[in-house]
């Protein structure tokens, strides 16, 4: 187990390399949230005008129009994410066979797949939607499962990104794959998560620190402009270092699916002895 975390840590070490040589991927994950922010506003403001929010659960059950209602935005904003994490990848493949990708390069990637995009985001936002039902209706033991239920669907479902990006196949087909890969490649799946989530932890948790402490310095001096500056700052640096831990997201993505289906080639920004050792058949 050690050894597998240490192999994932260097894979985390080789994608911020790759993200060092194309910063300007992180436009990406702006980008979607910029997107994402569009699309919560454009069905939240309507219903606040309409008063939809003034019923709360005194209306019981939501009725079918509800639930439609709640399957397109999620539908809209998986595909939101699911398109601009397809451009990040794209470009990451572009940088792995030695090009020198740009957002526009990522952008008609994703663009050319944006039919098998929608799909995978009808199936993903019907999983999604279905298992909050599900656990909505169930005491907290049967939560605890649909939870499980959950992360062994985002494990199974996380290089299905990389499968559209590279392959002619639909969604429902790249879910199978991305699932047969998992099967390869589960030890580094999870704990190269698990490393750039306990790295990126790190980092926020110093983030809060120096936040909460730039706040009590300018409380104590009595100078709002400088709180300001400090939670202006503070929400800047964030927004920045949640688009690199995404930007290395993808990254990571790409580099495991690339080894899985081509173990031992060489790609810029990775060691080939790691990659060698880190992907083998279980």
């Amino acid at each position: 187990m050690a050894g597998r975390f240490s192999r994932s840590l260097e894979l985390a070490r080789a994608s911020w390399s790759v993200v060092r040589a194309d910063k300007e991927l992180m436009l990406l994950p702006v980008m979607s949230v910029i997107a994402l922010m569009v699309v919560v506003g454009s069905f939240v403001v309507p219903v606040a005008v309409l008063g939809g929010f003034a019923g709360g659960a005194a209306e019981g059950e939501p009725g079918p129009v509800a639930w439609v209602a709640g399957l397109v935005f999620y539908v809209i904003a998986y595909f939101v994410g699911i398109f601009f994490n397809t451009a990040l990848v794209g470009a990451a493949m572009i940088r792995m066979d030695g090009g020198n990708p740009t957002v526009g390069d990522g952008l008609r990637i994703a663009w050319q797949r944006v039919g098998r995009i929608f799909g995978y985001a009808c199936i993903a936002a019907t999983v999604g939607l279905l298992l909050r039902a599900i656990e909505e209706r169930v005491g907290w033991v049967g939560r605890l499962i649909v939870k499980l239920v959950g992360v062994g669907w985002t494990l199974a479902s996380f290089l299905v990104v990389p499968v559209l990006v590279t392959r002619d196949v639909g969604p429902v087909d790249a879910v199978k794959e991305s699932a047969g890969l998992l099967r390869q490649t589960w030890g580094e799946n999870i704990i190269g998560n698990v490393g750039l989530g306990l790295v990126f932890l790190v980092v926020y948790v110093v983030l809060v620190l120096a936040f909460v402490l730039g706040l009590a310095l300018a409380a104590q001096a009595n100078v709002p402009a400088l709180a300001a500056i400090v939670v202006l700052a503070g929400v800047v640096t964030v927004l920045v270092v949640a688009a690199l831990q995404a930007t290395m997201q993808g990254v990571y993505a790409a580099a495991l699916y690339r080894y899985a289906t081509r173990p031992g080639s060489a790609v810029p920004g990775f060691p080939v002895e790691v990659m060698q050792t880190a992907f083998r058949g279980k």
